[in-house]
């Protein structure tokens, strides 16, 4: 039986625990006791001291109840706010938890889009690179073509020449397909002052016999490759010799250039006698690198012949400049004089201007009140020192 509590002397009891039934039970007996010995007198003493025990024991028993409810209710109120706390901790750490992983979402999503768009610019760099990449190819495969016709592979060679020459030189010293005396046409003619005189650079390209040397791999290829890269690079310097160094009319010597370093280097590697065999013709070979250095050159020598040829001009302006300073310096002489006359004339009216002023200042002086005749004096006025 519970819910009902029992008042007794202001301590509250609960009619459903044990020990307050042990208690009653325990009290009946001893009134049970008390009234079957009530009638000795004896027993009476003993039994009111076990009666007086026994409210002690009871009254300890409810303060043992009520120390016992005391510390429950402060277990439960320290377990309802250590569940409070936990709470609260976990309620912050799920905050903690949940800002850190939006962070992390939003940095991972920044990341991820900066890669995005790297991984895009890097593609367009690509995209970019294959269109410079086939448009390469397509230059490549226009050069191979124009290469492998020899008209074309000439216009190539002059148009190289003219854009090198163009760079280095002036244009009035520079001619293109020059016609000489002799009817042949120059790709390039420069004119010099003499010596060394106009100087003829035509352009060539033993491109057959080239490809043939670097394709040869038995050694008889090799030296057949060799035998006609000789003979044609051979025929190219005596056609140079021929036409285009006319005695009176160029200098002595003519370029032929190759718009190859291949070429040249190859030449200049196993080809070192046919080189000197074209000194001896005055045929000089250059490559595009080695004719802007030697156009550079025949730059410096033209601008020492224009200073040599503006000398006299020079030298006659610079007399008639002295002239002219001897002139000005007789000039500004003659008006120093003029300046000096006219300081003294300037000297001479203030001298005059002041003794002027001083006759004014004496006319000023003299009191011309009427006076009687026979007090009237004479007064003579002062004279100067001219008089």
């Amino acid at each position: 039986m519970t819910g009902t509590m029992i008042e007794i002397g202001g301590t509250s009891l609960d009619p459903g625990d044990p020990r307050l039934w042990a208690g009653a039970v325990a009290l009946l007996l001893l009134f049970l006791l008390w009234r079957s010995v009530a009638r000795s007198s004896r027993a009476v003493e003993p039994l009111a001291r076990h009666i007086a025990a026994l409210d002690g024991a009871v009254r300890a028993l409810n303060d043992g109840q009520q120390q016992l409810h005391g510390g429950i209710t402060h277990v439960s109120e320290a377990q309802a706010a250590a569940q409070a706390r936990l709470a609260q901790s976990l309620e912050a750490r799920l905050a903690d938890v949940t800002r850190a992983m939006g962070d992390s979402l939003n940095s991972s999503a920044i990341r991820t889009a900066r890669s995005l768009g790297e991984l895009q610019q890097r593609l367009e760099t690509i995209d970019r690179a294959q269109t410079k990449i086939e448009k390469l190819s397509g230059d490549v495969l226009g050069l191979q073509d124009i290469l492998s016709n020899k008209q074309t592979r000439g216009a190539f060679g002059e148009i190289q020449l003219r854009e090198i020459v163009t760079r280095a030189l002036p244009p009035d010293v520079v001619t293109f397909q020059a016609t000489l005396s002799n009817g042949t046409r120059a790709d390039c003619l420069i004119q010099l002052p003499n010596p060394p005189g106009p100087i003829v650079i035509d352009a060539k390209f033993p491109l057959e016999p080239y490809e043939a040397l670097r394709a040869a791999r038995a050694p008889a290829e090799v030296v057949t490759a060799q035998r006609q890269m000789r003979a044609a690079v051979r025929a190219h310097m005596k056609a140079i010799a021929e036409k285009y160094v006319i005695e009176g009319e160029t200098a002595e010597g003519a370029l032929m250039f190759l718009p190859s370093e291949a070429v040249y280097a190859e030449l200049h590697a196993s080809f070192g006698d046919l080189v000197r065999e074209g000194f001896g013709m005055r045929v000089w070979i250059v490559s595009p690198t080695t004719c802007m250095a030697t156009l550079h050159t025949l730059r410096a020598v033209l601008k020492d012949a224009r200073l040599r040829a503006e000398a006299n001009t020079i030298r006659r302006e610079l007399g008639l400049l002295h002239k002219d300073a001897e002139r000005l310096a007789a000039r500004v002489a003659n008006l120093d004089r003029h300046f000096g006359q006219a300081q003294k004339d300037i000297e001479e009216i203030k001298i005059s201007a002041e003794r002027t002023q001083v006759r004014a200042r004496r006319l000023e002086a003299i009191d011309f009140a009427e006076t009687p005749p026979e007090r009237a004096a004479i007064v003579e006025l002062p004279r100067s020192r001219e008089g």
